[in-house]
């Protein structure tokens, strides 16, 4: 058992570090928000159906069960349009560094969904993050736009994992991605259907940009949703929120790597991220020192 979360936890931090590159990714593809979500999610789809359909998988659920699917698909393709919203709008770095909140988001959200009491050092640790943020937001007026897409994706990132930790108590990974991607192109569709923005110019896409889709589609979306949802079973929506926030660390890393001088940052900026991201890691060491304690009281 102990070897099979083990390497769920380390199959998580290759994911993250596949989102990471995402962030890269959105950058690169000259397409807008909205386009580059809907293609996206659009190419993932396919992409599970044909797997689901190889493997025979089961895709008859109740309304009920369908409708909780549509929720999170709607929810999902709300982060990811706000999270490529905030790298067009800012860059990879500030982007990335204020998702690091997802987790403390988590840590309010997660009381209300498991009936479990609000921790009194997290809300510290909020306040602490909030510190972090200020000092970010003080760096560059002309990120404030980048910086509020973020943090509302950031919000709808936390919620639809704790929501998805929900639905991996009763179904398979795979099944729940296709819906909830499904759903969400859906979403997205009637969004640009009432916008009238459904016309020859949004199904240009140069041949680089397709390239990019494909790779974004295939191994960072249908390859890294799945299995991220699949790891719900054995580790918990706080801690995988909690791991994602290494997100940053690999994504600010590859962007300064891939991107050069479009990603270099004030020291200040550099100083914000680090009281968040350190933040977060206390409250991780803390977690993991108080379960351990937990563990062993039964037998004292």
């Amino acid at each position: 058992m102990r070897n099979d979360k083990l390497l769920n936890y380390l199959h998580l931090h290759f994911i993250v570090f596949i989102w990471g590159f995402t962030a890269v990714l959105g950058a690169l593809i000259s397409l807008d928000a909205i386009p580059l979500v809907w293609y996206r999610m659009l190419l993932a789809t396919i992409i599970i159906f044909v797997f689901l359909k190889i493997r025979k998988e089961n895709l008859m659920f109740s309304m009920k069960t369908l409708g909780g699917f549509a929720l999170a698909g709607l929810i999902i393709a709300l982060h990811w349009l706000t999270f490529f919203g905030a790298i067009k709008a800012s860059n990879v770095s500030v982007t990335l560094a204020v998702l690091s909140t997802g987790a403390f988001f988590a840590s309010f959200l997660e009381p209300l969904f498991y009936g479990r009491k609000i921790i009194l050092y997290e809300v510290m640790f909020g306040m602490v993050v909030i510190i972090g943020l200020y000092i970010i937001f003080d760096v560059d007026s002309s990120n404030s736009l980048g910086i509020i897409l973020a943090l509302i994706s950031a919000f709808l990132s936390a919620l639809f994992s704790v929501i998805n930790g929900k639905f991996v108590l009763k179904h398979k990974a795979s099944s729940i991605s296709f819906y909830e991607l499904m759903f969400g192109v859906l979403g997205i569709s009637v969004y640009l259907a009432f916008a009238g923005k459904i016309n020859a110019e949004f199904f240009t896409v140069s041949a680089k940009d397709w390239v990019y889709l494909l790779i974004l589609a295939s191994a960072c979306t249908a390859y890294a949703f799945v299995a991220s949802v699949h790891v719900m079973k054995w580790i918990s929506p706080y801690t995988v929120m909690l791991t994602i926030n290494m997100e940053p660390v690999y994504g600010i890393v590859l962007a300064l790597l891939i991107l050069g001088d479009s990603e270099n940052m004030s020291a200040q900026f550099y100083y914000g991220a680090a009281i968040i991201l350190l933040t977060v890691i206390a409250n991780g060491i803390i977690k993991i020192t108080q379960q351990r304690k937990r563990r062993r009281l039964p037998n004292t």
